[in-house]
């Protein structure tokens, strides 16, 4: 019976991922389909304001808990990861049979050619202040929803997403998306473990600087 719910448990977990993976995966989309790139971040927030709202799991959202956690919450956060390349994987690949694939894949391969020449501390530093930003904004709606704030929660949602991309941040979710829609996910054998590596640092990054303060985060064990 605890075989079964352990399991069950982490079906919850990686089913939670996919969805989320897919919500970055429609972001992705409607942001490539903007030409004017502000428009495009703005509608990209949509992603991550569906998953805050209805309970989706990210690991860009999740991963920042970890010193917040008991041990076992990193595997949580491991089956969270996998779903969401799942998810990024079903997006890409349903939507390269669609006639908007060669526009999203024109555009998202200039992007993806940057990233994978750019250098590994850039990579890492710039994924880290996207953990950062991601961070900032699940823990403003977590706050948001206790205190009843409605608005806080959409404006700061979508605030930190804006910046992130307007800034060219690395977002290890989102930017498998684009690997996968331009099949060049095989590439990134450097670029996604340091993405993935820089969003969890900076992620966590806030929590345990917190610790050392007078006012820390409330664990959550």
């Amino acid at each position: 019976m605890e075989n079964k719910a352990i399991f069950k448990k982490i079906l919850s977990q990686f089913s939670l991922g996919v969805l989320a993976g897919m919500m970055i995966g429609i972001g992705g989309c409607v942001s490539l389909s903007c030409d004017n790139r502000y428009i495009g971040a703005v509608l990209f927030s949509l992603g991550l304001f569906a998953i805050i709202q209805f309970g989706f799991g990210l690991f860009t959202g999740k991963v920042g808990y970890v010193p917040l956690r008991k041990p076992n919450y990193l595997l949580e956060c491991l089956f969270t990861l996998l779903g969401n390349a799942f998810g990024t994987f079903i997006d890409a690949f349903l939507l390269n049979f669609t006639r908007i694939a060669p526009a999203l894949r024109e555009k998202a391969a200039a992007s993806v050619e940057t990233k994978l020449g750019d250098s590994v501390p850039s990579m890492f530093i710039l994924a880290v202040f996207c953990g950062m930003l991601m961070f900032l904004a699940v823990e403003n709606a977590r706050i948001s929803r206790a205190e009843g704030g409605h608005t806080e929660k959409v404006v700061g949602t979508m605030i930190c997403i804006v910046v992130f991309i307007i800034c060219g941040f690395n977002h290890c979710i989102a930017d498998m998306f684009y690997l996968f829609l331009t099949n060049r996910i095989a590439d990134a054998y450097i670029y996604l473990p340091a993405a993935i590596l820089g969003n969890s640092v900076g992620g966590m990054l806030i929590p345990l600087i917190k610790m050392l303060t007078d006012k820390p985060f409330e664990r959550m064990d």
